[in-house]
């Protein structure tokens, strides 16, 4: 009974379909590509694309992100999920959030030119030791400095949305007792936003090392993430699907961020790198097969995997 009313409230936004086993096919609202090509499952409540990729382990995203408001009261009041007074409350500032712009450090040059100095080379050296490539080097704009208070470190600067630097980390390539240095800035960013891909997958990570081998990622730099954090927000306002891979002694931050974000019904899935170092110790194709293994979180996961550490 229920999967009917849920598949009128789907069709009512996507549009006709034809029924192909246990699935349902329409039009993709993601690539619209000419042939029905998004598979439904109501029954199993998950969709995917064969032409774009673009998938959610629940329909609901789909609802939220192309229904209107009526159409995701319906769905929640057929499934029994989720006070929306979790998103309205999120937003309920007024007005544009101020915009934090600092300076690049002094001595700052950029790793990203063909040719640089020789006192450069200790620098790239460092970076090649973490595994760090020659387009990572160009997508994360990574510089040096050798003068000033930042002297013999590489610099990972994060752009803001219109392209302005908000934050940057410093990390020792002369093995200072002192690995990170960073400014005197908050922390309360999405640190590089102007290279995010909200339409993507987004990796959670701790560091700026782990989020080049991420890939589309975002790093929180040690924190924890407050519900009205701008990345929370950023994360809400575009339905992003979000993959947490914390270090493995962060266990408990991971799961106060896991709580925040299934208050808002966010698409959540889990990597496991408990194994290992941190994410920046693997290489890129690990990651990625660990990235395709990820468990889905919801409230019942949640529930058991905090049974099971008892």
């Amino acid at each position: 009974m229920h999967e009917h009313e849920k598949y009128k409230i789907v069709t009512k936004i996507l549009g006709r379909s034809y029924q192909s086993g246990t699935e349902h096919l329409f039009f993709c609202p993601y690539c619209k590509h000419h042939k029905r090509k998004l598979s439904v499952n109501i029954d199993r409540d998950v969709y995917k694309c064969w032409i774009c990729d673009a998938r959610g382990r629940t329909i609901r995203r789909l609802v939220r992100r192309f229904g209107d408001f009526s159409s995701l009261q319906q769905w929640d009041a057929i499934s029994g999920k989720v006070n929306l007074d979790e998103f309205e409350s999120l937003f309920e500032e007024d007005g544009p959030e101020p915009e934090q712009v600092i300076d690049m450090p002094e001595g700052f040059r950029t790793l990203t030119s063909k040719s640089i100095p020789l006192h450069a080379r200790p620098a790239k050296a460092y970076l090649r030791s973490r595994g760090v490539t020659k387009s990572d080097l160009l997508r994360w704009k990574v510089g040096y400095t050798s003068t000033g208070p930042y002297a013999g470190r590489v610099i990972v600067p994060s752009y803001s949305m219109t392209g302005e630097l908000n934050y940057f980390v410093a990390r020792t390539y002369e093995d200072n007792y002192k690995k990170y240095m960073n400014p005197p800035a908050s922390r309360d960013i999405c640190f590089n936003e102007l290279f995010i891909d909200w339409d993507s997958d987004l990796v959670i990570v701790e560091g700026v090392f782990d989020a080049i081998v991420a890939g589309n990622a975002v790093p929180i730099l040690g924190s924890s993430l407050r519900r009205d954090s701008r990345l929370i927000k950023r994360i809400v306002e575009n339905d992003t699907p979000v993959y947490i891979a914390l270090d493995a002694d962060a266990e408990k931050k991971a799961e106060k961020i896991i709580r925040t974000m299934l208050k808002f019904d966010i698409e959540l899935y889990k990597i496991d790198v408990r194994d290992c170092e941190d994410v920046g110790s693997l290489t890129k194709e690990e990651f990625a097969r660990r990235k395709k293994t990820a468990t889905f979180i919801d409230a019942d996961t949640q529930l058991e995997e905090l049974v099971m550490s008892i």
